[in-house]
C-alpha cells in the first residue's frame, strides 16, 4: 500500500468522528489528494482540523459591532459585504491560486452570500471549514512537490518551450488536481532553473527545495485554530480599509512589528504578503536602514543565524518570523529576500544584516551645506535631512527643558546654517515614513507666522483643525521640500502645508497617500487597530489615497504599483472638505514654468539623471514581465542580458564618480557585500537630487528677488488670502 493510499484508509477510518469542514463538503473532498506518491515524509502525520472557541466569537461580535458603527468608512454588513469577504479571504488563503482548484471553490459558492450574516453573530464554522480545506490542499501541494523531488530533478525536461505566469493573483482557479499537478511542476522546475543559473549543483538543489516544501508541510501541519481566526478576521477587517487589521493576542505583544523602537533587531517593518513576509518599511538610523541593501516590498524566503543553515521561512506566521529575526545585539542575522524588482520569485539575494537598537541620536535631523558655482554667481545651500518625526516623550514628560525633537534639532540647524550664509533651504523628507503627529504641526509653525496646519476628520464627520499658535518664525528664506513615494503620513502633512501656504516647492514624487489615523481598541480576545479619522490639508483636499503631488516631479527607482496607498486594495478614496483660512506667503504661478523649463534642460544634460532613466526603464521592463520561460538555454540568454545590464548601470555610475569599473557582477557584488559590511553604502540618487533642490532653490532667487534675503523679516510677496 502507498503512502497516499494508507493516508486514504486512515482518514476514511477517523472521518466519522470529526465535524466542520469534512461533514460539510464530505469525506470525498478531504480525500482529493491523488493517489500514488511517495514523499519522503512522515506518513504517520495526519491534519487535524481546527476549530473556533468561544473566546474567538465574542471577539468577532465585537469586531462586528466597532466596524459598523466606530469606523470611517459607513457600511453595513450586508450580502454584498459577504461576497467580498469571501472573495478577500479566498486571496488571504490562497493569494497566488496555487492550493485551490475550480471545483473546491465551487464547494463554497451556497456560503458566498451568508458569511456577512454568520460574522454578525459570531457564527466562525463557515471560515473554518474553508480554513481547514485550504490547509488540507497545501499539504497535498507540498507532498506532491516532494513527491516530484523525490524522483529526481534531472528526470525534469528543461528543453521544452515551456513557460510560467510570474504573477497569478488575477489568474483563473485551475480545473481539476491534474492542472495542478502541472502547475506545480512548472513551478519546482521554475525554482531548480534560478538555482541552476546562480551555480548551484543540483544536489544542493535538490537538499534545498526539500528544506523549503518539508518546512512549509509542517507548519502546515501545526495550523492552529488561532491561525485560521486571525486570517478570517483579517480579511473581514480588510473590506473596510487596508490598515484595519486584528491582532491576535500574542500579534498585540508586537504591534506593527516595528523590531527597532522597543527590542533589538533589524530595525524594519513587516507585514504578510500571501505566503511571504515583506518589508514594509525600514526605521530610519536602523541597521538595515544603515546596511543599505534591504528595500520596501522585499520578500523574505529565508533567515539565518550567523554561520548556521537557513531556515526556509515561506508559509510561516508573521510573528514566527519575527522572532528569527529578533536577537541579541551585535548578532548577525542573514536574509535571503526577492527583491521588489525581481522579474520573478526565483530571484533572491542574501543580505547580512547586525543586530543593534536603533538610538534617538541616529533618527535626529542632520544638516549639510553645499555650494553651487552658476555663470559666475556662487550659493550656499543649507539641506537639512528628516528621517522620522520624533520626540523624546519620556524626557518631555519628566520636565526636561532639553529634549529632543525634530522641531528643535531643526530649529537649531536652521540657525546654524544661517550663520554659516546659507542662501536657501532644502528639506529632505525623502523615506521619512511619518511620526509624531505634534511634530509635524509645530515644524510647519518654523516657516509660517501663524495658523492651521492640518484638519482631522472624525468618523462622526466633526473636523477638528490643528494650529501653529507661536508667531515666531526660523527661516522665512526661499525653501524646497524633497520627498518621494516612502514620504507618508506626519510627512505628508508638512509638505502639503507648506505646498497650500506658498511657503516653498515640493520637489520629487509623488507621497505614499496615508491620510488616515488610526486607533488600537481592547477586545476581549486580542485587539481591533481601527481607522477612524482622515487627514485633509488646510486647502481641504485630503492626503489620503492621492498623497501630496510634487510641483516639480523627479522620478524615482521605487515601484508606484506596488508600494503606496493607491496600490492596496481597498483603501479609502481622495475626497475634500472645506478649506480653512490661511496665508498664501507667495504665489509660484508667475515663475513656476521657468523653474520647470530650468530643471528639465539641466537634466537633460545630466549624466546623473540619465542614468536614472535607464535603471528605471531596465526595472520597468522586469515588472512588467507576464511570464518567465522553463527553457534553459532561453532562460540562461535572458538571466545574462540581465546580469549585463545591471554591470553596465552599476559601472556608468563609479565612472560618474572617477573609480575603477568592475570586470564581472561577482566583483559588484563583492564590493557591495564589503560596503554593507562597513554600513558605508552609496546612494548616488539622493546626492545629484539634493544638488538638484539646490538649484531650484537658486532658481526661485533668480527669478524672484523678493526671495533674495534671508536677513529682513519678510521678503515674500504681501500676505493674500487663501482663495
Amino acid at each position: 500500500m502507498t503512502y497516499a493510499e494508507r493516508t486514504v484508509a486512515r482518514r476514511a477510518a477517523a472521518a466519522g468522528s470529526r465535524t466542520g469542514i469534512y461533514k460539510a463538503i464530505g469525506l470525498a473532498l478531504m480525500l482529493g489528494m491523488p493517489l500514488g506518491l511517495s514523499a519522503k515524509i512522515d506518513d504517520t502525520q495526519v491534519y487535524e482540523p481546527v476549530a473556533p472557541t468561544i473566546d474567538q466569537a465574542r471577539a468577532n461580535i465585537l469586531i462586528a459591532r466597532q466596524l459598523q458603527f466606530t469606523h470611517f468608512r459607513d457600511m453595513g454588513i450586508n450580502d454584498q459585504l459577504s461576497e467580498q469577504v469571501f472573495d478577500a479571504y479566498l486571496d488571504y488563503l490562497d493569494g497566488q491560486r496555487i492550493y485551490l482548484t475550480r471545483k473546491d471553490v465551487d464547494q463554497f459558492t451556497g456560503m458566498k452570500g451568508q458569511l456577512g450574516s454568520a460574522l454578525k453573530t459570531g457564527q466562525l464554522q463557515p471560515g473554518f471549514d474553508i480554513y481547514n480545506l485550504v490547509q488540507q490542499r497545501i499539504i497535498e501541494r507540498l507532498q506532491f512537490a516532494l513527491s516530484v523531488l523525490d524522483k529526481g530533478i534531472d528526470t525534469l525536461d528543461f528543453g521544452a518551450e515551456e513557460t510560467i505566469r510570474v504573477d497569478r493573483s488575477e489568474a483563473q482557479w485551475e480545473a481539476d488536481t491534474a492542472a495542478l499537478d502541472e502547475l506545480w511542476t512548472k513551478r519546482i522546475k521554475n525554482a531548480v532553473l534560478a538555482q541552476r543559473l546562480n551555480e548551484k549543483d543540483d544536489d544542493a538543489i535538490e537538499e534545498s527545495l526539500k528544506r523549503r516544501y518539508e518546512g512549509q508541510l509542517k507548519r502546515a501541519y501545526q495550523a492552529r485554530s488561532e491561525d485560521a481566526f486571525q486570517a478570517y478576521m483579517n480579511a473581514f477587517t480588510s473590506i473596510w480599509d487596508p490598515h484595519t487589521s486584528y491582532f491576535s493576542p500574542r500579534t498585540s505583544e508586537n504591534f506593527n512589528i516595528n523590531m527597532s523602537l522597543s527590542l533589538e533587531g533589524i530595525g524594519a517593518v513587516l507585514q504578510a504578503d500571501n505566503e511571504y513576509t515583506k518589508i514594509v518599511r525600514l526605521v530610519p538610523g536602523g541597521p538595515a536602514s544603515k546596511q543599505g541593501q534591504l528595500q520596501p516590498a522585499d520578500r523574505i524566503v529565508s533567515v539565518a543565524q550567523g554561520e548556521e543553515k537557513p531556515v526556509n521561512v515561506i508559509g510561516w506566521r508573521l510573528d514566527e518570523v519575527v522572532d528569527l529575526i529578533r536577537g541579541p545585539r551585535n548578532s548577525v542575522v542573514t536574509l535571503e529576500v526577492i527583491p521588489a524588482n525581481a522579474s520573478d520569485d526565483t530571484i533572491t539575494k542574501t543580505i547580512a544584516i547586525k543586530r543593534d537598537e536603533v538610538k534617538l541620536e541616529e533618527q535626529s535631523a542632520s544638516k549639510d551645506l553645499i555650494q553651487l558655482e552658476r555663470s559666475g554667481d556662487d550659493y550656499s545651500i543649507g539641506v537639512i535631512h528628516i528621517p522620522t518625526f520624533y520626540a523624546d516623550f519620556q524626557a518631555m514628560q519628566a520636565g526636561d527643558p532639553n529634549y529632543k525633537s525634530t522641531t528643535r534639532d531643526v530649529r537649531r540647524l536652521i540657525q546654524e546654517l544661517r550663520d554659516d550664509g546659507m542662501d536657501g533651504l532644502v528639506i529632505d523628507l525623502r523615506n521619512n515614513g511619518g511620526g509624531a503627529l505634534h511634530e509635524a504641526n509645530d515644524l510647519v509653525g518654523l516657516f509660517i507666522d501663524e495658523g492651521p496646519t492640518v484638519q482631522i476628520r472624525h468618523a462622526n464627520n466633526e473636523v477638528q483643525t490643528l494650529d501653529d499658535q507661536d508667531p515666531s518664525v526660523a527661516y522665512d528664506g526661499p525653501l524646497v521640500v524633497l520627498t518621494n513615494r516612502m514620504s507618508a503620513s506626519a510627512s505628508e502633512i508638512f509638505a502639503g502645508a507648506i505646498q497650500d501656504y506658498g511657503r516653498g516647492l515640493v520637489v520629487g514624487s509623488q507621497t505614499f497617500g496615508k491620510g488616515t489615523v488610526q486607533a488600537v481598541r481592547p477586545l476581549n480576545h486580542g485587539q481591533l487597530k481601527i481607522t477612524q479619522s482622515k487627514f485633509y490639508r488646510v486647502s481641504g483636499g485630503s492626503t489620503q489615497h492621492k498623497g501630496v503631488i510634487p510641483d516639480i516631479e523627479i522620478p524615482s527607482r521605487i515601484d508606484k504599483t506596488r508600494i503606496g496607498e493607491d496600490a492596496l486594495d481597498r483603501a479609502l478614496p481622495w475626497d475634500q472638505i472645506e478649506a480653512v483660512p490661511h496665508t498664501r506667503y507667495f504665489d509660484f504661478s508667475g515663475i513656476i514654468d521657468e523653474l520647470r523649463q530650468r530643471h528639465e534642460t539641466r537634466f537633460a544634460t545630466s549624466p546623473e539623471f540619465n542614468l536614472l532613466q535607464e535603471e528605471i526603464e531596465f526595472l520597468n521592463e522586469q515588472r512588467e514581465l507576464e511570464s518567465v520561460s522553463l527553457n534553459f538555454e532561453t532562460r540562461k540568454a535572458q538571466h545574462e542580458q540581465i546580469e549585463r545590464t545591471r554591470l553596465s548601470i552599476a559601472n556608468a555610475r563609479r565612472e560618474l564618480r572617477g573609480e575603477e569599473p568592475f570586470d564581472s557582477l561577482e566583483a559588484l557584488e563583492e564590493w557591495q557585500d564589503q560596503q554593507s559590511a562597513q554600513l558605508d553604502t552609496v546612494d548616488d540618487e539622493l546626492d545629484f537630487v539634493i544638488r538638484e533642490g539646490g538649484h531650484i532653490v537658486a532658481d526661485m532667487v533668480e527669478l524672484d528677488r523678493r526671495m533674495v534675503s534671508i536677513t529682513t523679516p519678510r521678503h515674500f510677496a504681501a500676505k493674500t488670502p487663501a482663495q
